[in-house]
């Protein structure tokens, strides 16, 4: 679940414009604020159940926007190349080693 839930939060974060404000809401609310659904129904006087459907759709869409445009996978990979030519600095790794490292960085692009 804490995966999930940080995945969520990735995605919530790099996709959150493409969302209506009334799905924002809920999202925040429900993964950044630990609100129950109870709770975040009662805040917006509907249903449990409302607000379920509404974060399991805005769920599904956050994972669709990264399925086209893959912009959370491209973070992490970044952030291993980054991690890596770190590593290669702090280990004299020679210069071609880290120009490796630079194209795949660019590649991502």
């Amino acid at each position: 679940m804490l995966e999930k839930t940080t995945r969520m939060n990735y995605l919530y974060d790099f996709y959150q414009s493409l969302l209506t404000p009334k799905q924002r809401s809920y999202m925040s609310l429900y993964y950044l604020d630990d609100y129950s659904l109870g709770e975040i129904a009662e805040e917006y006087s509907v249903s449990r159940q409302a607000v379920y459907d509404n974060i399991k759709r805005t769920e599904a869409m956050l994972e669709e926007y990264e399925e086209k445009l893959l912009l959370f996978q491209k973070f992490q990979e970044r952030k291993v190349i980054l991690q890596n030519m770190k590593e290669s600095l702090n280990n004299n790794t020679s210069k071609s080693g880290i120009l490796n490292l630079l194209d795949s960085l660019e590649k991502l692009d």
